[in-house]
């Protein structure tokens, strides 16, 4: 069923409860919304370790009011160790995703923090960090009740992931998933985030807590080394945009996947007569994704390794000639030339200024790579899986390099001042759901709840088939599948209904006439919006 959307003076969304209420505290003690958000983010690694955590990385757009927009990148490279040579001679084809050979790139959400909270003293934020951390250490070392997405989730290579040493200890009880409601305490990480609360972010990659990953990585064979987590430092990126009729939509450049979501949106703004929720507007949705991800991984690399400027595909000329090569009466062939999957938490923020935050946090597949580094309480991320082991091409592995990342928080700022802070979890999948909750609620009509809530497709393959199949919720329109498949596509539906499986997303509406917050966060999550 939708959830009650939130209205009021400022408000939070995110996908677990306790990282909502934690939200909700620091706005009320004065907090803007970057304070919001990282301490929320905090909260979220402690208690979602499946979906995200300190160990893996981040992006941010902020908007200040007066209209400024800022693109943070807290994605980290690869290991200094981390060579093509070194996974040949192990005798891998590809990066594994789980184990030590996974941990390849640094984790860069904390970076990213410290610089989120830098924009926010500029900004007049002054909240001390020992506040913004206090629930997160607070969970860690008290405890926390294991979520129903944490119990029922599934991810790749599984088994593999079970047999990391010190993962079992970490999460399972008598070899499986902790059933929800478990009570969890990890007293390492309460010292880790502690430690950050007093010494500074910064300490995570320079500090005591630096040495001690670095010393945990090496112990286990990862390629990183302490000279890569000194080194290492959040950036400011130029975000990249696309002009709709009634609006401008904001996302993050390479090496995030942003610009897919951006093309997805340009494409169909091209295409005529495509109104409400129809066969001819998702089937337009459908096939510009297809298009957008044949460029997104043609193009999209370590800006490094960039052969072509990627604003230069949302041009009106570039769209326009995308948009003319979608075929409105037929599905067009789609392979998938890897696995799917994903696993990352998108929170919002929107305060009474009206300063607003996209942020989205993971450590890539469910649990990363599964290495829990001891003497810190870390789950190392493993997004260097997503590095190709061919040196010719654009996304190979190379030390101080980043992956093509699937991470893309987006923004909309519209012409009648509404202001837009809107996102999903979902790896890959992630344009596909952000497009179709943006669709139904700019073009399509529906309200904020309405369209979170609605059903979603998503491009999948079967298993042993390169071919995608469209695969849909259980509750989707019956005359919207029977219509999609006389397009030609090949639809497969769902048993569940409101499934994590079609990501967990969330919208925040700020409205200029009243100056109130619209806020809601997705019923397939564990989480919720939250407003003052």
């Amino acid at each position: 069923m939708p959830e009650t959307p939130v209205f009021s003076a400022a408000a939070v969304a995110a996908p677990h409860n306790l990282a909502s209420e934690t939200g909700q505290t620091i706005l009320a003690a004065g907090g803007n919304a970057i304070e919001a958000m990282v301490a929320m983010a905090a909260t979220v690694a402690v208690v979602y370790p499946h979906m995200n955590g300190i160990g893996g990385d981040g992006f941010w757009l902020v908007r200040e009011p007066k209209g400024r927009i800022h693109a943070l990148d807290a994605s980290g490279p690869a290991g200094a160790l981390a060579t093509i040579n070194r996974y040949r001679e192990k005798g891998y084809d590809s990066i594994p995703p789980r184990g030590p050979d996974a941990a390849v790139t640094v984790a860069g959400a904390i970076s990213g923090w410290g610089l989120a909270l830098e924009l926010s003293r500029a900004l007049g934020g002054q909240l001390p960090l020992d506040l913004l951390l206090g629930d997160a250490i607070r969970y860690a070392r008290d405890g926390y009740p294991v979520s129903r997405s944490e119990e029922r989730f599934v991810t790749g290579e599984e088994a593999a992931l079970y047999e990391v040493p010190g993962f079992a200890e970490a999460f399972l009880v008598e070899g499986k998933r902790a059933p929800e409601g478990t009570q969890r305490r990890t007293p390492r990480l309460a010292d880790t985030l502690e430690q950050l609360a007093h010494a500074g972010l910064a300490d995570f990659y320079r500090g005591d807590v630096g040495r001690e990953i670095a010393l945990d990585l090496e112990r286990i064979g990862s390629p990183i080394i302490r000279k890569d987590l000194e080194t290492y430092r959040a950036r400011v990126v130029e975000p990249l945009s696309v002009r709709l009729k009634n609006s401008t939509i904001y996302n993050l450049p390479p090496p995030s996947q942003g610009l897919a979501t951006l093309l997805i949106l340009g494409m169909v703004e091209r295409l005529k007569d495509l109104r409400g929720e129809t066969p001819e507007r998702h089937h337009a949705l459908i096939e510009a994704a297809k298009r957008a991800f044949a460029i997104r991984d043609r193009v999209v690399a370590d800006p490094r390794n960039l052969a072509h400027d990627p604003a230069s595909f949302l041009t009106l000329q570039a769209l326009e000639r995308e948009a003319a090569l979608i075929d409105m009466k037929r599905a067009a062939s789609f392979p998938l030339p890897r696995p799917i999957d994903g696993d990352t938490i998108w929170m919002g923020a929107i305060d009474r200024d009206g300063l607003a935050v996209s942020y989205i946090q993971s450590v890539f597949w469910a649990y990363g790579s599964g290495c829990m580094l001891p003497a810190t309480g870390v789950l190392w991320h493993n997004r260097g899986t997503a590095f190709s082991l061919d040196p010719a091409s654009r996304n190979r592995l190379e030390p101080g390099h980043r992956p093509l990342h699937s991470l893309n928080p987006a923004m909309a700022v519209f012409d009648d001042g509404r202001v837009l802070s809107f996102g999903a979890m979902g790896g890959e999948t992630q344009p596909q759901f952000i497009s179709q909750i943006f669709s139904r609620y700019a073009e399509a009509g529906m309200g904020l709840a309405d369209a979170v809530e609605a059903p979603r497709w998503l491009l999948d393959a079967r298993p042993r088939e390169r071919e995608a199949v469209l695969k849909v919720e259980s509750h989707f329109d019956p005359g919207l599948i029977r219509g999609l498949s006389r397009l030609g596509h090949r639809v497969e539906e769902m048993d569940e209904a409101y499934s994590g499986r079609f990501g967990h997303a969330g919208m925040l509406v700020k409205h200029p006439r009243n100056g109130r917050v619209e806020a809601v966060h997705d019923p397939r999550s564990d989480g919720g919006a939250v407003g003052l």
